[in-house]
Order: structure tokens, then sequence, then C-alpha cells
């Protein structure tokens, strides 16, 4: 983490303006902005079908491979694992079992499930690393940024549902017969989603208001926070231009922030005065591999997997691997990404002096 501090009038009082990165600005600036190349390419690529498919099944490929990463975190950690031991050793089977069960039954319901889960949980990702932001400046509370940044999610999807060139955006795009059904089902309730609009519309704008009104009140606030959100707002606007620019957008900034986040994060974990040991997580971060090479490593094997998968299991036993995997995923960060740990806050250095990130990887 670097920072620039300065200082700064607000509202008749003096403000502390300190700028605190997590990984650095490089780095950050690149989060930021990870979303941007997917959308570019699917907005150039846009009547060429032959391209836009092979960007489609790379940014999912990415997302789905970035996923059972957090199953290596739970059960390469015995202190992590530890946590909920319970929890982290029945709900393997548990969700196996239900989405079994659901894809033989409702493959439609689990796959709307599915969709809607994924895009609260990316959701819940781009207000934890706001948070992050904020809490390096000593703000402890972000309720009406998670209020905002769900209005600005419900506006585009609701966008998208009223928009009656919706359909034809999407018409012929190889996105499988279930996810067609999905979204014809999502539009056929544009009545429903214009009042939506509306009422999420004039949420947002209040909520925006209401965010200004706190952030001029605060003693000391974060720049990088507000690039963070500045881009977010950028991508929630693209989804209104371009529905399938946007979406692959905010899919593929998804794998692209937790991969780098969670390199950032392990490197200071566990490598340092007061480091977890981290099982065989740890070990290998602290190895000649380093998190680098962890992380690849990682993506090399994940990435090899989900394309044999692809390539020679059925459509079922694939569905189910990556429904699975999703399921775990997203259920399973909501317990480790907890900033209030103070392993957690560590990994991030929330509540420690700023130091640069070790070295190795």
């Amino acid at each position: 983490m670097t920072a620039v501090a300065a200082r700064t009038p607000s509202t008749g009082a003096d403000r502390a303006v300190t700028v605190r990165w997590i990984s650095g600005p490089v780095v950050d600036v690149l989060i930021a902005l990870s979303w941007v190349p997917f959308s570019v390419a699917a907005i150039a690529w846009h009547g060429h079908l032959d391209q836009l498919a092979s960007l489609m099944a790379a940014t999912f490929l990415l997302s789905l491979s970035h996923q059972p990463l957090t199953l290596a975190l739970v059960y390469g950690d015995p202190g992590q694992f530890r946590l909920r031991r319970r929890l982290f050793t029945w709900s393997p089977v548990i969700f196996l079992v239900a989405i079994l069960i659901g894809t033989h039954v409702a493959l439609l319901a689990v796959a709307a499930v599915a969709g809607l889960w994924n895009a609260e949980h990316t959701l819940l990702q781009r207000y934890g690393l706001t948070r992050i932001y904020g809490r390096k400046a000593g703000q402890d509370d972000g309720r009406t940024e998670r209020l905002l940044l769900h209005s600005w999610l419900v506006v585009a999807l609701a966008w998208a549902a009223a928009d009656p060139g919706t359909p034809g955006r999407i018409a012929g795009l190889p996105i499988g017969g279930t996810n067609q059904r999905s979204i014809h089902l999502l539009t056929s309730a544009r009545p429903v989603a214009t009042a939506v609009l509306v009422v999420a519309g004039a949420a947002s704008i209040a909520l925006m208001a209401r965010w200004v009104v706190e952030e001029r009140r605060r003693p000391a606030v974060n720049p990088a926070k507000y690039l963070y959100l500045g881009t977010t707002l950028a991508l929630f606007a693209t989804v209104l231009v371009d529905p399938v620019a946007g979406l692959l957008g905010y899919v593929g900034a998804h794998a692209i922030e937790y991969l780098l986040i969670v390199h950032r994060h392990v490197g200071t974990r566990y490598v340092g005065d007061g480091a977890d040991d981290g099982g065989a997580v740890g070990r290998t971060v602290r190895s000649p591999l380093g998190r680098t090479g962890f992380v690849v490593g990682y993506l090399m094997v994940t990435l090899g997997a989900f394309t044999l998968l692809r390539h020679h299991a059925s459509a079922t036993t694939y569905s189910v691997v990556f429904l699975t995997a999703g399921g775990l995923h997203v259920f399973y960060d909501g317990f480790i990404w907890k900033l209030r740990r103070p392993n957690v806050a560590r990994g991030f250095a929330i509540g420690v002096p700023a130091a640069p990130p070790p070295a190795q990887g």
C-alpha cells in the first residue's frame, strides 16, 4: 500500500485527504479499469458473431476458473477451515445434491437463481473493495454506499428488462438455450421492469445526493475510493448503452479483481512478522514460487481442468460442476472475507502501519 497525504478545506474545516491504495497506484488503477477491455472488445465486435462468441467463451471460462480459488483458500488453510468446520465439511455435499436435483427438475429456475445470486455476489465484491478503501481512511460506516451500489445494479437490470431492444441485441448469441430462456423470462416482464426502473432510478438519485453530503462531512477521505466508485458507475452506464458489453465487463472484471486481490492478500497474510501459518497455501506462498506462482499455478490447473470438462464431459456434468463450484464460491466468500477479522484486515494493511507488500512473488 502506498499513501499520499494532503490537507484541504471542507465546509469550513480542514479535512484530511489521503490516497491509500490496496496494492499500489498501478495495480489499483488496473483493477478499477479491468472491465474496460471486455466491454470495448464486445462493442468493437458488435455484429461479428464469431469473434463475439469467442470473447464470451473466454470471459465465462475465466469467470468459472476463478471460482474454485475460494475452495483452495478454505481447504488449503487449516486455520481457515477450523473457523466453520461443519459448514465447510457438509456444504459441498448439500450443494451437489441440491444442484443435481435442481438440474433434473427445474433447470431454468436453477439457472435464474444462480445468475441473480452471482450478480449480487459480484456487486458485494465491489462493495467490499469500496469498504477497504474507506477503512483505510478510518471510515467505519458504509451503509449508504452499499445501498447506492445495489440501486445501480437494480437500475441496470430493470433497464435491460424494460428496453424493447434487448431481445434483438442478444439474438443469435451463443449463450445456450437455458440462458436464452432466462433472458426471455426477464424481458417478458417489461411492464413490471419499467415500474421498477422508475422507483430504482429515483432511489439512486436520492442515495447519490445523500452519499455526497456524507462524504463532505467526513473528517478524512480516500480519493482512491472515488476512482473505484466512479469506474463502477461507468460500468453500469455501459450496461444501459450496450447490455452485452456491460455484462461481459461486469463478469470479466469480477474474476480479474478477485485474482489480483487474492494475490495481494496472501502475500501479506502468510509472509512476514505475525503471519498466519496458512497450511499448504501459506507454504506455497512462502516457497520460491511466491504468491505469483501460487496464483498462476492455480489458474493453469483450473483452466486446464474446465477446458477438458467442457470438451469431454456431458453438458449435464459440466453444468453440475460449474454450478456447484460457483455456489460454494459465492457462499464461502461471505465467511472468509470479513474485514473485522484481524488476519483479514492485516492482509489488506488495515489498522497496521503502512508498508510495501512483500517483494517475493
